[in-house]
């Protein structure tokens, strides 16, 4: 019996030894594992996208990620807001990857050109970054010069020849080799890239990748925009804002032509909280510019209470002002605004001239409605049997105050004069509820 409990003894320590070491084995492997965060980079490059990025980022270093991959696919989009991500690359001490998936166009190139390391699939490009106003023209000669600068300093700070990111910002640059002779400005296919430095390799996939970077037993963490980025993404778009603005004016134009507060009111403060949402979410806008804004709307508010323009004025300048205080480029806020204008003073020859509230399509908004007495509506009745009855003063009459007629209690008001209480009154004359009546001389 000793035996066999001796027997069982070791047995156990048996057991416990190893599961200690295959624990111990395991968590070495698992504390060795690296990990990789992919963070994609597509659409628009707007404002929107900064926040997201720089979230995303913040993310990859809390969690102490080895090495982090951009999967790129952009048409481009602002130069500021392509700055921005910039010098959050720049900034990255976490060693990192730009995977151009299909298209590093414009912003979208300058971005992969910050990167440590770019990667292309076959029939990907990058290129094609010259600075297009939001209107489709070439932007100002200052414009272009900054812009230029900022992609040779990209690419030499990745060690590549600058001659080929200024070719890609600037027309002037001859290069006809890659198709791209004076005029144009250069795209690069991914074999190109390759030759002439500007991408390391051409893979597949995303797995062909983490084999060529060694990272292919990675730990991969996705982040994808939250709803709130998204809608901020899309609402910080350069060709929503005027959008946004125009319908917030319709919406406030019409409302002045319906009573109380309707459906066109509704969609204008909609369109303007939608607006400031975005901003806010991006980063863009604080409180203290939507503090700003809902105190701009409560002068023009009082205005309706206060005669005499100056609130109007200040509530005027406080939401033009918050929505400068939005934006980070204020000739696109400008143009913005002043689209917003255009369509609405437009929007509103049409609809209050051609369509029309009273004679047109639009005509059963306002109640245009109207009773009078010529077919029998009064708004009350006129006593005139009164006229000629004597009575009583009940209360002193100041001028207004109570007589009594025939046993009859009635609200009347004097000529002008006092008449004190229990004094002798005769009716002389009914205005519609109006009574009025004097004091009779006593003999």
């Amino acid at each position: 019996m000793k035996r066999v409990v001796r027997m069982m003894w070791i047995v156990s320590l048996f057991l416990l030894a190893c599961h200690v070491v295959f624990s111990y084995s395991i968590q070495a492997e698992e504390g060795d594992r690296q990990t990789v965060y992919v963070i994609p980079v597509e659409e628009s490059v707007e404002k929107g996208l900064t926040s997201f990025l720089e979230r995303s980022i913040n993310e990859a270093r809390d969690a102490g990620a080895d090495h982090i991959i951009f999967e790129v696919n952009t048409p481009g989009g602002a130069v500021d807001a392509a700055s921005s991500i910039g010098t959050l690359f720049q900034n990255l001490e976490i060693p990192n990857t730009a995977f151009v998936l299909n298209e590093a166009l414009s912003a979208g190139s300058y971005i992969s050109l910050n990167a440590d390391n770019i990667y292309m699939t076959s029939s990907a490009t990058m290129g094609a970054a010259g600075v297009i106003t939001s209107d489709g023209n070439a932007a100002s000669q200052k414009a272009q010069s900054n812009w230029v600068k900022l992609m040779r300093s990209a690419a030499e700070n990745g060690d590549r020849n600058p001659l080929y990111a200024e070719a890609m910002a600037n027309p002037d640059i001859d290069l006809p080799e890659y198709q791209a002779g004076k005029g144009k400005y250069l795209t690069l296919s991914a074999k190109e890239a390759v030759d002439v430095g500007y991408a390391e390799g051409i893979v597949a996939d995303r797995n062909a990748l983490l084999q060529e970077l060694k990272l292919e037993n990675a730990e991969i963490m996705e982040t994808t925009p939250t709803l709130s980025e998204r809608i901020a993404r899309f609402i910080t778009h350069p060709l929503v804002i005027p959008i946004l603005l125009s319908v917030a004016s319709l919406g406030f134009i019409a409302e002045l032509y319906t009573p109380g507060f309707g459906v066109a009111g509704s969609m204008g403060l909609i369109a303007l909280l939608l607006f400031f949402y975005g901003h806010y979410i991006a980063g863009l806008a604080g409180y203290e510019t939507i503090i700003i804004f809902v105190l701009g709307i409560i002068c023009i508010i009082l205005e309706l209470f206060v005669p005499g323009g100056i609130l109007g004025a200040i509530g005027g300048v406080g939401i033009v002002s918050s929505l400068f205080m939005a934006s980070d480029n204020n000739s696109q806020m400008a143009l913005s605004l002043l689209i917003a204008l255009c369509v609405a003073i437009v929007a509103s020859y049409i609809l209050f001239k051609k369509i029309g509230f009273e004679n047109g399509l639009l005509k059963n908004i306002i109640l245009s409605d109207a009773t009078s007495t010529d077919q029998g509506y009064v708004s009350s009745q006129t006593r005139l049997e009164l006229i000629g009855l004597c009575g009583t003063a009940v209360t002193p009459l100041r001028p207004s105050g109570t007589g009594e007629f025939n046993g009859e209690r009635i609200d009347v008001v004097t000529e002008g004069g006092f008449i004190q209480a229990r004094k002798p009154v005769k009716i002389v004359k009914t205005e519609g509820n109006r009574v009025i009546v004097k004091e009779i001389e006593e003999e």
